[in-house]
């Protein structure tokens, strides 16, 4: 199961946070690095997590349609 770091950019729905992954992606062409983001919605049982926290999330079944992710623990001095 993948692991990922994200930070958390929306906490209005019950038991579901929606995260932000952000890397860096080099351009074929142009050999910039240009910076990338994915949202992914993830599993908060206990709706403990707010919006600004860095967590990590991991890969698990799916809970619904767009609902693949579960948030593991909150990274603490993360800054």
């Amino acid at each position: 199961m993948r692991k990922l770091k994200a930070t958390i950019v929306s906490d209005k729905m019950n038991k579901t946070r929606v995260v932000e992954i952000v890397r860096l992606k080099k351009h074929p062409r142009y050999l910039k690095y240009i910076k990338v983001t994915n949202r992914l919605k993830a599993h908060d049982e206990k709706n403990a997590y707010k919006t600004g926290d860095v967590v990590i999330i991991q890969e698990i079944r799916p809970m619904s349609k767009d609902k693949h992710w579960e948030i593991i623990k909150k990274l603490e001095n993360s800054k």
